[in-house]
């Protein structure tokens, strides 16, 4: 728990402030901040329950501050030393409550940040409103930003479907608070951290936008989630706190957190990231000879590959040549097709879409 010069070095807590300890990492060296600043609740007193017992709310010192200019004055310090650290290419996830997100939002905008999504966490089971003056607050708001408008952040679309039962995931997520066994106590048998988050959010956050081995720092580290999430998926953490009640906590966490096996630690490559391989390779590379008959999966329409890497066919609009999207969609009297899909090839009895070839060449490449 050092702040020298320079504190890159992965998977460790650091002690301090995180704006100060954020001035000794070096530039574009991280991949993803996931922040969970104070709140700046502006509690003016006890809150209690209607049989008069109190609520155990956020009170802590560090959630306290004189005014809206000193914490737009602390968001900003933060806020600008994270965009510093992240790669061209790194992204930035803030969580927040009505009392700050948009104070937050509007900063990370005019340091740069391109805002990616506003995400709402919707809580299965949020605290009652007790006074009923108000809606019960059943939601906190993150927002998810790049690095600037022309980062190629990452983005596991797939994953994400796939986790979602192969539906788009979309930006609004039931997820229930830390309850039960996840929550961790004190000595005392009190909530350790007011404002702990469910590692189930975490997961999303850290398996959508990190790849295996990248490095996510936290400069409000808590009791640990993030290291720990982190470690499960085989991901890299830094984490900043300034409790070290917290660091003692989160250090313990973190030690009894059991890795997934790297086998099984396994992110679906979108399509727009993968290796792009012409049909013509296919031919290069004498997956398909020239003069192979390729056929659709009804056997309705045949074409014939030539030596350039297109399809010569013929029907009854006459003589069609180009590429297998091209001829595709004329065979079928479309605006488009996708040739991957749509062609395939003869091999005895069965007929194997052309894109298992693609996918072969892909898979040599990446191993």
């Amino acid at each position: 728990m050092s702040s020298q010069k320079n504190i890159l070095s992965p998977n460790k807590i650091h002690h301090g402030n995180c704006v100060e300890l954020l001035k000794t990492i070096p530039d574009q060296s991280i991949d993803l901040v996931f922040a969970d600043p104070p709140y700046n609740l502006q509690l003016k007193g006890d809150l209690h329950r209607p049989n008069d017992t109190k609520v155990d709310g956020v009170q802590d010192d560090w959630d306290q501050f004189d005014s809206f200019k000193a914490y737009d004055d602390f968001s900003k310090s933060w806020l600008e030393q994270c965009r510093r650290v992240l790669k061209p290419n790194g992204s930035l996830w803030v969580i927040g409550s009505y009392h700050n997100i948009f104070r937050c939002g509007a900063i990370i905008q005019n340091l740069g940040y391109w805002i990616l999504n506003d995400v709402i966490w919707r809580k299965t089971n949020p605290m009652p409103n007790f006074r009923g003056r108000r809606f019960t607050n059943a939601h906190e708001t993150l927002i998810w930003a790049a690095h600037s408008e022309k980062s190629k952040y990452t983005f596991n679309y797939d994953s994400m479907k796939a986790l979602n039962e192969d539906l788009q995931m979309r930006s609004d997520w039931t997820l229930p608070i830390c309850s039960g066994g996840e929550r961790i106590k004190n000595n005392t048998g009190q909530k350790a951290h007011p404002t702990q988050k469910p590692e189930a959010l975490l997961y999303r956050i850290i398996l959508a936008s990190t790849r295996p081995n990248d490095i996510v720092l936290d400069p409000f580290f808590g009791t640990g989630t993030t290291g720990a999430v982190a470690k499960l998926l085989g991901r890299q953490y830094i984490g900043f706190e300034m409790e070290k009640s917290y660091i003692e906590i989160a250090q313990k966490r973190i030690e009894q957190t059991q890795p997934i096996q790297k086998d099984m630690v396994f992110n679906l490559v979108s399509k727009r990231d993968q290796p792009r391989i012409p049909f013509g390779t296919l031919v290069e590379q004498g997956y398909l000879k020239v003069g192979t008959t390729l056929v659709d999966l009804r056997k309705k329409h045949k074409a014939t590959v030539t030596a350039d890497g297109n399809l010569r066919a013929q029907s009854d609009y006459g003589h069609h040549h180009g590429s297998i999207h091209k001829v595709g969609a004329e065979l079928q009297g479309r605006p488009s097709c996708n040739g991957w899909t749509y062609w395939h090839v003869q091999k005895g009895q069965k007929v194997i879409p052309i894109d298992e070839y693609r996918q072969q060449i892909r898979s040599n490449l990446q191993s």
